[in-house]
Formats: structure tokens, sequence, C-alpha cells
């Protein structure tokens, strides 16, 4: 194998979107990918001829040319597109109490909540009003044109200033957390319940625990954008990643297990794979997790110590267990696709096993199921700890999916006699095949209690994306962690100009 530029370790979003923007930019890249199929949480399996999805279901703004995701925008820039189907609502709410319909758009979300609190749905209104303002005011300033280093900010007063000034206002959203502003506009039970949901859906934690951005943004994306499911499901996104690193030059390769990041003198000088192979460059962009990347990437001795233990003290949210059925789908026409189930109102949403979230991707894409049936995927929090492969672990495991066969059954009474095929994963299968750290959905780094690190390291040439780096968790965050550690490492003229070409920036009015 010859020498790279850039060497990237894991092909989850954010390893492919870092690897095939910096092909983009023509330098020599090479993604080495521990399993045989590309996309860590978003690559999806068959078995049977049902395709499920193991990580992520809910997308907007995937083809809408307005769209702020950043995949949309990557996508774009490398020549790759995908075909997906909107639809609306984007799914339901399942209380004890009553089961609600949730719309993309704000005025039919609220005319839905007033239908259980009209006051409710006045002050989430006045919820909207208070976030949707910053994302008008972030769309002037595009993904693609963002950095994580000092050179940022020339490129935003030279560039975007007019779009920087219409920021100014909301600074003080950008650090304020959801529940500050939920504080501040809403009083109603019913309703800080449905934003603590949403937040917790989104990013693993409650409205104190999320920043304001990630929910503006996904508010004004739902809205604007809309939802939609790609065709293929989440395969599709990473196959369209991958077309994208291997027609710009990148290459991928699978089966090829990296074990160590070899450094000498502080600086990083390559990867070393599990069957001995060396492979030379002086750029490793890890997509592994922080926990992972620190502790089986690396030696100790590799970081300060002060440094380490602090990385390494990160808290994490919990694993899932997960529930994947393929069942027949005679009677089931008017099904419909996402589905959130909480069970016990007396018990915080984010208990392990109360609150459980369904998708039913075969109601958009007939292709991920054989005719005649549907494919379902649920899911619900539950702790790493306690749980082995000894004499007990079938038994625990079928226990603990109980939970979730019973949030389906409110949307499928019969479904214990429509199931075909069953498979139950536990947090030792979300490890085990994610290369997880105790399977964990990511960081629980609370608003207000610290920040997303950045994609820099310790280490010269070291750097990292993914969902524990910022932006944070989910599809788009980490679509932006890779894009914005690719154009740290070019000249910001090398991103302007790779814009301007493309219609994604205003001309150049000085030279940087």
């Amino acid at each position: 194998m010859p020498d790279s530029d850039v060497i990237v370790i894991g092909s989850g979003i954010g390893g492919l979107c870092a690897a095939a923007l910096l092909a983009r930019y023509g330098k020599r890249a090479i993604v080495c990918e521990s399993h045989t199929i590309a996309g860590g949480a978003a690559h999806n399996f068959k078995r049977r001829g049902f395709q499920f999805d193991c990580g992520p279901s809910f997308y907007c703004g995937l083809t809408n040319a307005k769209s702020l995701n950043p995949v949309k925008k990557l996508l774009d820039i490398l020549g790759e597109s995908l075909e997906a189907t909107p639809y609306d609502p984007l799914g339901h709410y399942h209380f004890p109490e009553s089961t609600f319909a949730v719309y993309s758009q704000s005025e039919l979300y609220c005319q839905e909540v007033a239908k259980f609190t009209k006051a409710g749905a006045k002050e989430l209104q006045q919820f909207y009003h208070r976030l949707l303002p910053l994302y008008k005011a972030m769309k002037g300033i595009p993904s693609l044109a963002l950095r994580a280093d000092w050179q940022l900010l020339p490129v935003l007063l030279r560039r975007y200033l007019p779009s920087l000034l219409k920021i100014i206002p909301h600074l003080p959203l950008l650090r304020a957390s959801v529940g500050d502003v939920m504080d501040a506009t809403v009083g109603d039970w019913w309703v800080r319940r449905l934003i603590d949901l949403e937040c917790f859906l989104l990013s693993g934690l409650k409205a104190c625990g999320t920043i304001v951005p990630e929910v503006a943004l996904m508010l004004g994306e739902r809205s604007s954008a809309g939802v939609e499911y790609p065709i293929g499901g989440s395969q599709a996104i990473v196959n369209a990643l991958v077309r994208g690193l291997k027609r710009w030059g990148g290459i991928l390769l699978l089966g090829c297990h990296i074990e160590q990041i070899l450094v000498e003198s502080g600086k990083v000088v390559g990867v070393r794979s599990q069957t001995g192979q060396i492979l030379k460059a002086p750029i490793v962009i890890s997509n592994a997790s922080i926990w992972d990347t620190y502790t089986k990437l690396l030696r100790p001795e590799d970081l300060p110590t002060s440094y380490r233990q602090a990385a390494l003290a990160t808290p994490a949210i919990d694993s899932f267990m997960h529930l994947h059925l393929g069942i027949r789908a005679d009677g089931l026409e008017n099904l419909t696709g996402h589905h959130v189930v909480i069970h016990d109102s007396n018990k915080d949403i984010t208990t392990p096993g109360n609150t459980c979230m369904i998708s039913i991707p075969s109601v958009w894409d007939a292709t991920v199921a054989p005719q005649g049936h549907h494919v379902i995927h649920a899911y619900t929090l539950e702790p790493y700890a306690g749980w082995e492969r000894n004499q007990q672990y079938e038994q625990k495991k079928r226990s603990k999916a109980e939970t979730l066969y019973r949030a389906i059954e409110k949307i499928i009474p019969d479904l214990r006699q429509r199931v075909v095929l069953e498979l139950i994963g536990t947090p030792l299968t979300h490890a085990f095949y994610l290369r997880r750290y105790q399977g964990s959905y990511g960081p629980a780094i609370a608003a207000k209690k610290g920040m997303f690190p950045g994609p820099h390291t310790p280490i010269k040439g070291l750097y990292r994306v993914g969902d524990s780096t910022m932006p944070g968790i989910g599809v788009p965050a980490v679509a932006a962690s890779g894009i914005l550690c690719a154009n740290t490492l070019v000249e910001p003229s090398q991103t302007l100009e790779l814009l301007e070409n493309l219609g994604f920036s205003p001309k150049l009015k000085s030279t940087l």
C-alpha cells in the first residue's frame, strides 16, 4: 500500500465525511474499516430478505436544496445524491394517557398540541419563536465553510460578515440549554414533557442538558426542509459517501482492523493493523469514540497523563436494547413509520425501558422487506453494567426485550402472531458490532457543564471526528465534525475556492 496523506480509522459518517472531503481537496486519503461493511452505527444488515437499520432512522433535508444538513451539502460538493421519500406526520408519540401526532410544520404541530392543552400550545409557539430565529440566522453561513481553528474568524469576517451580524443578537442562545428557553416560555407540564422528550430523542439528554443550537437546527430543518427516509435505508447515505470518496481518489479498506496509532516523539507517523501491516501517513483521523481512541488505539504514554485522565472521565450515555423484527404485513395498510412509546408517566423518560423508539422503514421503502412483510427496529436505553455472556444471558435478553414488545403492541396489537424473524440485541451486541465503548450512544456532556471537544489532540498529526467531538451526537452533527476536521487541514483559500466554483459561496471580496 503506498503512503498516503491521511489515514482515517473507521468508516462511520464522521470518518467518511472527513476522508471524502479531503479527497475532494486532492489529498490521498485511506479509510480503514474493521468490519466488512462500511458505515459504523449507520450501516444496515440483512437477514432472510429483511434489511435492518442498526442505528439512525430519522432524517431531515437529505434532498432539499435549501437544507442546512451537512450530509446534503457534502454530497452536493462530491457530486453525489440520494433518493428519499418525504412523509408527514413525522411520527406519533404514545403517552399512557394519549397518542399525539407530530407534524413537521410548527403551525400543525401547535394545532395538534392544542387538542390537549390550548394554553400549552400558545406557550409552545413562544418556545418556537425563541428558537427559529437562530436557525434562520445560521442559514447564511454554510457548514462547508467552517473549520476548527483560529483561521475561521477571518473567513467569517471577510466573507460572511452580514450573516455573522445576524447571529450576534442570538449569541446568548449558543451556549444556553433548551431548558433555559423552556423555563422562560413554557409552564404547561404536558408541553414541558414533550420538549424534554424531543431533546432526549435527539441528544440522549433532557432539555436542561441539550444545547439550543442542536434543537433550533432540528426544528428549523423539520419545518423548512422536511422529513424524509432514504431509499435503501441508512446504508444509502453511507454508500453515497463511499462513492464520493472513491470518485475523488480516496481508498476504503474493509476488513482492515487498526490495532495501534503509531506515535514517535509526540508525532503521528502512521498506523498498524491487526495483521501487522504498517500504513504510513503524517495525519491520522480517528472516528472511534474518545474512550476507544485513547485506550485501545494509543499507548498510555502517548498522551499527557492529565489530559488522558480528563478525557477518559467523560460521562457516557447508556447503551441500548434492540429488537429487530420481520413481520407479516397483511391488514396493516394504514401503518405509520415512526413511533415513540412512554410506558409510565410516573417514571422519568430517561429511565431504561420506559421510553421506546420504534421505526418501521418498510412503510416508506418497500425494498427493505420481502413482499407482504414489514421490518421493525425498536430500541430503548439499557445500561451496559451487569451484562455478561453467561448461562443467564439468553433469559435476561428475552426478559429485557419485553418492554420493546409491549411498546410495539400499542401500534400492532397482534404483533407476536405476525413475527417471522426475531433478532434481539443487547449492550454487548451494540459494543461488539459497532466497536463502541460499553455500547454507548455517546458522551453525556450536558449544556453549560462542558463542551464537546474539537478535532485536535495533544499529538501532532492526530485528529478525531464523530459523536464524541464537536458538534456532538446525531447524523448531521457527526457529518459536520468530519467537515470541520477536513477544512482545518487545508488552507481557507482552498475551501473558499471550492465553494465558489460550486456556487456555495459569495464572490471573494478580499484575498486571504
